[in-house]
């Protein structure tokens, strides 16, 4: 079955419809898929539930698709980068439904490992767990988080080849090798696409049997979330010489 697409338009032909949920890979703006994002947006389809670790930035990812109100519920871990987010959910105009990060990536590993529930120390006795089962173990508390499965998923890649196999650089591993389990579909954007036995067997983190579709973006800007700076220390003095006296 041929999986490489000419662009990322074509990738996501006939996946789009109004009211689906897509997992969207990447860790603030490092490894997300953002071609295909341009391309949901472009596509118009509104209502979305969108599993992410964050929101992008304005203007940037995610961010995109809050600026065109294209989302009505997020379900994330870290959002303080977005201020059009932040206005949104203070508006009472976004649905969010807040996770500890590490409970995140347990839901979206869960829901593409089949577990459809597990149970979590994590929250026990704060907001996170109000209107969920809380059961005791060993005598100690834990509260129930359900598995994430979603219609659709969007992963980014340093490389893949035509078989669907890929691999990820650094910080882009975090969620997009989990989300690329969890999701009827996977689509994935990548940097170097090459031709089968090109990667290492050992070096491949999501075999391609996850993977639908890919579309080869092979110049992305490497955008910064925010750039923190400081200023050089001045050269130390040269130490004063000293003389016999």
């Amino acid at each position: 079955m041929k999986k490489v697409y000419a662009d990322p338009t074509s990738a996501l032909a006939g996946l789009l419809r109004d009211d689906m949920t897509i997992m969207c890979g990447g860790f603030g703006l490092c490894g997300i898929p953002d071609e295909l994002i341009e391309a949901v947006r472009a596509s118009g389809v509104k209502g979305l539930t969108v599993v992410s670790n964050n929101a992008g930035i304005d203007g940037v990812g995610l961010g995109k698709l809050l600026e065109t109100r294209q989302v009505a519920k997020m379900i994330s871990s870290y959002v303080g980068e977005n201020k059009e987010f932040a206005r949104q959910f203070l508006a009472g105009e976004l649905e969010i439904e807040f996770n500890p990060q590490g409970t995140l990536a347990e839901r979206i590993r869960a829901g593409g490992a089949g577990i459809p529930a597990f149970f979590t120390k994590t929250g026990v006795g704060t907001k996170v767990a109000e209107d969920k089962e809380v059961r005791e173990f060993d005598g100690e508390h834990y509260v129930m988080e359900r598995g994430l499965f979603a219609d659709l998923a969007l992963v980014h890649a340093y490389r893949g080849d035509t078989e669907g196999n890929l691999a990820y650089r650094l910080t882009a591993r975090n969620f997009n090798p989990m989300m690329a389990t969890a999701a009827k579909v996977t689509v994935a954007q990548v940097e170097h696409l090459v031709e089968p036995g090109e990667i290492d067997a050992e070096n491949i983190h999501t075999p391609g049997i996850f993977v639908k579709r890919i579309v080869h973006v092979p110049v992305r800007e490497k955008r910064i979330e925010q750039r923190t700076t400081r200023k050089r220390a001045d050269a130390a003095p040269a130490a004063a010489g000293g003389g016999a006296v």
